[in-house]
């Protein structure tokens, strides 16, 4: 009996279903990301000034005005640039890999190429590819915390082959993203893409519209307030220089020239810099930051909920100390590298020195299917 689908059959799903992958934002082109930086208020009314006064034949003050909006437009660009590219590189090193069936052959695949009916293989230390009904398991426990905050592994069983509901919470089924903490087994693809249950959460927050900062609603409540008053400084002195007996044309430069000197050509440039050496301090503390406006916004912040699990916290257990034979080792190094070492006390251990510690290592090796 073959187990899984053929490469044809594969094929032609993978065309009717389209590729395993979430929903992804819009890619925002480097031309987008540029004009969006001449959306401000404050902006527009400092291109607006830089035209009258070219006009007005004060083309030294329209050129101090077009080089303020640019420094401003450039360093607001260079932050989103260097930021989407970083998280894209960031998406494409998660992509998985998954051990499937094909022609009754077990081999390595990239999870974008699964279909529903694939029949895929998973054990301890893997990541799910898509959301499957298990059809064979031993001591199956998968660690779910992406979808439900819960750090605890949840053990699983097989399901009844009319089962390709992906309802979420099914001790019966593994879920795209999750982690196999033991066992082994193998699964039938029931969903994939954005028809899993994490596919469904990226299409909700790929269709979420990106709001204004409290910072740029006041800096455009202050750019409706700076166009107002020059434009009734415009009028009043219009008005009270006609009414005096001066020509009306000269009275019209001179309002527009006395409302163009009221506008504070340097705030903008001047906020964006603040924010960008923010910005930089927080590359430095390895924090991304998209938009330079959500700086502020976070320093207003006073209260954070956060789910600590794989988030804070990567959920992943390392060994710090041994005891074996009546002492107590410290093992030194980061996370899951092979950098590191064992320490007794204050010196570097030989493990092979130490027949109890020794013996201690190697059950562990053969308590483990870890590669």
């Amino acid at each position: 009996m073959q187990i899984g689908l053929t490469e044809q059959q594969a094929q032609q799903r993978l065309a009717q279903q389209g590729e395993n992958r979430l929903a992804a934002a819009k890619r925002k082109r480097p031309l987008s990301i540029f004009l969006g930086q001449f959306r401000d208020v404050m902006v527009l009314i400092l291109l607006a000034a830089t035209v009258i006064s070219a006009l007005l034949g004060e083309i030294t003050d329209a050129v101090t005005i077009i080089l303020i909006v640019l420094l401003n437009a450039v360093l607001g660009f260079v932050q989103e640039y260097r930021t989407e590219r970083t998280l894209e590189a960031l998406s494409a090193m998660t992509a998985p890999t998954a051990r499937v069936f094909r022609d009754g052959t077990l081999t390595a695949r990239p999870a974008a190429e699964l279909v529903n009916g694939d029949v895929i293989r998973v054990e301890a230390g893997d990541r799910v590819p898509a959301d499957c009904r298990i059809l064979r398991c031993r001591g199956l426990f998968a660690e779910e915390s992406v979808l439900t905050g819960e750090s605890v592994p949840v053990g699983k069983h097989p399901g009844a082959p009319e089962d390709t509901d992906n309802a979420p919470g099914k001790d019966t089924l593994l879920y795209t993203g999750t982690g196999i903490t033991q066992g082994a087994g193998e699964a039938v693809v029931i969903a994939t893409g954005t028809a899993t249950q994490v596919g469904q959460i990226s299409s909700m927050l790929s269709q979420i519209e990106a709001g204004r900062t409290p910072l740029q609603e006041r800096l455009g409540e202050l750019g409706k307030t700076v166009a107002i008053i020059c434009l009734a400084v415009c009028l009043i002195v219009f008005g009270a220089g006609v009414l005096r007996g001066e020509p009306v044309f000269d009275m019209l430069l001179t309002g527009i020239t006395i409302a163009i000197a009221a506008i504070p050509e340097g705030l903008p440039a001047t906020v964006t810099i603040a924010l960008a050496l923010a910005v930089n301090r927080m590359l430095r503390a390895n924090a991304l930051v998209n938009r330079l406006h959500a700086v502020e916004t976070l320093g207003c912040t006073s209260v954070i909920c956060s789910d600590k699990t794989g988030t804070i916290t990567e959920n992943r257990m390392t060994v710090t100390r041994l005891f074996a034979g009546g002492e107590l080792y410290e093992v030194r190094g980061s996370g899951y590298r092979i950098t590191g070492e064992i320490r007794l006390g204050k010196e570097i251990c030989n493990p092979a020195a130490k027949p109890d510690l020794t013996a201690l290592l190697r059950c562990g090796v053969l308590c483990s299917n870890a590669a």
